[in-house]
């Protein structure tokens, strides 16, 4: 008899079929491979895939739930979605499109970028389908260019035009020019920063978010460069003096306990070939936000 071997499916997490057919899984994971403004570093596009590689090597328990929430609710990755390449303009709408039919199916929905232009798709498609929410911007860079290298849709541009959707909390910001700093200090009121300096210095910070987003509808947006560059060199524009492991993980907690997060995203993972810790990272965020977001959705422990 003959003795088959096969590799684990190319899906988030490698899990089989049982924990990942569509129509009975809780988890939905969407990449989008695009890439078409990225500045310095390319090799966003590599991203969506590098992250569901390494996930297979992230083991399912969960020590904080003491389950293996993949397993429990099912986690179901969609095939990449591939946006227009006409304009960048014609990609957002691509991606907001799809992202709107997702969201309305009441799962929890992770997106896979990809440059960080993609979370205006992101956006604009939660709130075709889910209305008012808030945003929460885990970031080196504020992002709050109205226009770079001759387009408004930019991955620099990023937060300005989720701005025409919705509200903005920005965490880790350490990189802006004159110009988005003029514009912070004239938006206060739309736009709330938090400087990863300050944050160093004082752990109150989780504190004031809670307050901020009590009771919201929350879209979580995550641009790897938000963690230190010497823990996360895979992207695009590395950042020092970032955040730590442990401090992104509790910015998660902390929304999950204090608000609804209807959507969230993973981006600007440019992978280095034989540099593996960085995309293993990214998988593991990634995990960890859908086990709490699960566990929080679906096991009724709000």
């Amino acid at each position: 008899m003959t003795d088959y071997t096969f590799a684990p499916p190319r899906n988030f997490l490698g899990l089989d079929a049982q924990y990942s057919r569509f129509a009975e899984s809780g988890g939905l994971v969407l990449p989008v491979p695009y890439e078409t403004t990225t500045c310095y570093k390319s090799g966003t596009k590599q991203g969506p895939q590098a992250i569901i590689d390494a996930s297979v090597q992230v083991e399912l328990y969960d020590t904080e739930l003491e389950c293996e929430p993949a397993l429990l609710w099912g986690v179901h990755t969609l095939p990449s979605l591939l946006p227009s390449l006409h304009s960048p303009e014609r990609a957002v709408e691509n991606i907001a499109a799809a992202v709107a039919h997702y969201a309305s199916l009441n799962r929890v929905l992770g997106v896979l970028g990809g440059e960080h232009s993609v979370s205006v798709g992101v956006a604009r498609g939660l709130h075709q389908s889910m209305g008012k929410f808030l945003t929460v911007q885990l970031d080196a860079h504020a992002d709050l260019r109205d226009s770079y290298d001759g387009t408004p849709y930019s991955h620099a541009c990023t937060a300005r035009r989720i701005l025409e959707v919705s509200d903005i909390i920005q965490l880790g910001i350490r990189s802006l020019d004159v110009s988005e700093a003029e514009f912070l200090r004239h938006n206060r009121q739309r736009v709330v920063t938090f400087y990863a300096e300050e944050m160093h210095k004082d752990h109150g910070y989780l504190d004031r978010l809670a307050a901020k987003v009590e009771g919201n509808n929350v879209y979580l947006t995550i641009d790897v460069d938000v963690l230190d560059s010497s823990v996360m060199p895979s992207t695009g524009t590395p950042e020092p003096g970032g955040l730590w492991w442990h401090q992104v993980v509790q910015i998660v907690r902390t929304l999950v306990t204090h608000s609804r997060i209807i959507a969230f995203d993973c981006v600007e993972l440019s992978p280095i070939s034989g540099l593996h810790a960085p995309d293993y990272l990214a998988a593991k965020l990634v995990t960890k936000m859908l086990n709490l977001l699960l566990a929080d959705r679906f096991a009724g422990k709000r």
